[in-house]
């Protein structure tokens, strides 16, 4: 079995390239799981952090020059390395900043590409076939390299392997309609070369995908007539010279034209293989997808349309697939489990005692059987609790299917008593999460379509149970905003993993625009709050243990109206009052807390008006003195927010009003506060620095054992 999940934009792709061109040349693995190397088919190299979907590292060849190979990380020096306009070596680390003075080496021939492992000396495959590891290149760049292969003999595609510590290197090309497959080993150093035929004019292999297993990579080609071939190369063949290799026919696509233009293959885990470019039945047009087959069974396991039109780019790194199609870059998760008929069929039952955390971001509705499930496979025998667990999954299905008929047109009281008795036995497993799902779907429609109808005290137990998501039911959080129904919409903030950044300004505005009156019969959660916030609470500071006289520079050229600042008082002297309710302090310090990408956030909050903006700053402003104040920078509460927090979130509206406020003038006093703020953690953090030194010389000391219970000692630092 296999499932792809919601996938998400990584990054756009440059604009003014065609269908042919996506404009990405390469994605590479960075240095964990969650970082990947995008190089551009221009002259970029990012390194971007796949959970945040924001890049970290940007590097660009100067106009006129190339990136003409995909960059890689080098598992050993965690350094990265590139080539420019084909013969240049490029090598530079992450505080690099300009590309240009970068270690640069001029090799003596072409490169076709360079391949990373993990630890050993990346292999440099040069595009005449030979193949060198990077040290052993970088002690003598200049070194000359034989030719391999043939006069009109092309470099298609490459792949290197670790077997008992030894690097391999498994590359294809192409010569007049004609395959060839190398294998390269470089210890000791041999080459074996193969031929695997063609399939008849005008059919040609447009993809490749390998692994290595038992001593034996597995070679799948996607030919463009939707064929999909195996073929199995030993590392230890019996004969020399040029061989014949064999293939057998795993599977033929559903193309409906007869030719695929575009498509790339990756092979998955537990028999499973990843395909983009190739429909998943022959009456889906021209539509381009992303399918994920069973090649033990022939079954499609997944599918997902490609809005735009995909460019047959498709790379597969920890459990995610990264695919290029229409305008972006987007990142799908999938899942493989053990291919099995029952399961190919969808005859397999499933039971899972795994728990469901509060906050669940993808539901695994195909996980296997724990440990009697597994006991079952090795022995043939179906344990007694087992058989209750099965027994159990079809009573809960038949549950849901009734709670849903009895809900049906019945009155908000009739679906509290209904939903009670369900709501009140919570087993864990998908099956529950998925009801649950089906249930607040089916409310919410009967909620939009009639608005006399809204079971809010149901919908607030079905958002506290934890095991819902805003991709399971899009319309929950809109309808309570749509309802002014602030204590539903603040839970669906604490439980919902997934929310989108549009629907969390939305949440922002509405909170910002409620007045505080309007708050006072609302119930609200506190527990993000302490009592000494609200409207009248006022706040001195004292910052612990530093509080710096501001310089001249540190001062601001803007004319403040009264109360006016003296020049050469601390920031922390100001008074400050906290401009909300204790209630709309609750609700915002959900939203910061929230989480978001910045790339997509930052337009919705530019629909924030200048009132909203100035008032949520000051409120930030508040936040962040009196953390700076407190000897913790967590503020009270237990689900108050953090220093970083508040800043990023300062910074955010900076960047989306800052034309706006500057022009403002009741922004004026406000932002000149906030100068003042910045400059004096500047001021503090340089305090810091100057005994950096002596903290380190501290650190070094050895300690000597302990003579009594009190001593005085001399430290001699320098």
């Amino acid at each position: 079995m296999a499932a792809l999940y919601e996938g998400f934009t990584l990054c756009g792709l440059a604009a003014g390239q065609s269908r042919e061109n996506s404009g990405i040349l390469w994605i590479e693995p960075g240095r964990d799981a969650d970082h990947v190397i995008v190089t551009g088919a221009g002259n970029t190299v990012t390194v971007y952090k796949v959970s945040d979907q924001k890049p970290l590292g940007s590097w660009a060849a100067k106009q006129g020059q190339a990136v003409t190979c995909p960059a890689v990380l080098h598992g050993q020096t965690g350094e990265y390395v590139a080539v420019q306009d084909s013969k240049v070596l490029r090598i530079w680390r992450d505080e690099d900043i300009n590309f240009e003075k970068v270690f640069k080496a001029t090799l003596s021939a072409a490169v076709s590409r360079i391949h990373a492992l993990p630890s050993s000396e990346p292999l440099v495959l040069f595009q005449r076939g030979a193949v060198r590891q990077l040290d052993a290149l970088l002690a003598a760049p200049q070194q000359a390299v034989e030719e391999v292969l043939s006069e009109e003999e092309v470099i298609r595609w490459s792949s290197c392997f670790l077997e008992a510590e030894q690097p391999l290197l498994l590359f294809s090309t192409e010569k007049s309609g004609e395959c060839f497959l190398y294998l390269q080993k470089l210890s000791p150093n041999v080459l074996h070369k193969y031929n695997i035929g063609s399939e008849g004019k005008g059919v040609c292999p447009i993809g490749f995908t390998a692994t290595l297993e038992n001593k034996c990579i597995t070679l799948m080609c996607l030919y463009s007539n939707g064929c999909v071939y195996k073929l199995l190369v030993s590392l230890h063949p019996s004969a020399e010279g040029e061989q014949h290799l064999p293939k057998s026919l795993l599977m033929k696509l559903p193309v409906s034209e007869g030719v695929l233009h575009r498509a790339a293959i990756a092979c998955l885990e537990e028999g499973h293989i990843a395909i983009v470019g190739a429909p998943p039945s022959a009456s889906t047009g021209d539509r381009d997808f992303l399918c994920i087959w069973n090649t033990n069974f022939q079954t499609l396991q997944a599918s997902k349309e490609l809005p735009g039109g995909a460019y047959g780019q498709l790379w597969c790194n920890a459990g995610k697939l990264y695919v290029t199609h229409g305008k972006v870059l987007t990142v799908l998760p999938y899942r493989c489990e053990k291919s099995s008929l029952a399961a190919a069929l969808g005859k397999l039952k499933q039971t899972s005692t795994q728990e469901v955390t509060s906050s669940p971001s993808v539901l695994n509705w195909n996980s296997f059987p724990h440990e009697e499930a597994a006991l079952e496979q090795k022995t043939g025998m179906r344990t007694r609790r087992s058989k209750l667990n099965l027994k159990s999954q079809a009573t809960l299905a038949t549950s849901i299917t009734q709670v849903l008929e009895d809900i049906k047109g019945v009155s908000r009281e009739e679906v509290e008593e209904v939903l009670e008795p369900f709501l009140s036995c919570t087993p864990v497993s998908p099956q529950f999460q998925l009801g649950l799902a089906h249930i607040a779907v089916e409310l919410l429609k009967r909620s939009q379509a009639d608005p006399g109808f809204y079971p809010q005290s149901v919908l607030a137990r079905l958002a506290q149970t934890g095991r819902l998501s805003h991709s399971s039911c899009p319309g929950f959080l809109m309808l309570a905003l749509e309802k002014r129904d602030y204590f539903l919409a603040q839970l669906c903030l604490q439980h919902f993993p997934d929310i989108p950044e549009a629907v969390t300004c939305a949440c922002l505005k509405a909170f910002l625009s409620v007045a505080d009156a309007d708050l006072v019969q609302v119930s609200v959660d506190l527990e993000g709050v302490s009592l000494m916030d609200g409207p009248g609470q006022s706040l001195e500071v004292v910052q612990n243990g530093f509080s710096p006289v501001l310089l001249e520079e540190d001062s601001c050229d803007v004319q403040l109206t009264p109360p006016k600042l003296d020049q050469s008082s601390s920031w922390t002297d100001v008074s400050l009052t906290c401009p909300v309710g204790l209630k709309k302090s609750a609700l915002l310090n959900e939203i910061i807390r929230s989480s978001y990408s910045e790339s997509f956030l930052l337009p919705h909050l530019k629909d924030l008006s200048a009132q909203q903006v100035i008032l949520f700053l000051q409120y930030l402003q508040y936040l962040y003195v009196r953390s700076s104040g407190d000897v913790y920078t967590q503020l009270p509460g237990l689900r108050a927010p953090t220093m970083t927090q508040i800043m990023d979130w300062v910074s955010l509206l900076l960047d989306a009003h800052f034309a706006v406020l500057v022009m403002a003038p009741e922004a004026k006093e406000l932002l000149a506060q906030l100068h003042r703020f910045v400059r004096s953690q500047v001021r503090l953090y340089s305090e810091l620095g100057k005994i950096q030194g002596t903290l380190q010389e501290l650190s070094k000391i050895k300690k000597e054992q302990e003579i009594g219970l009190y001593s005085i000692e001399v430290i001699e630092l320098f």
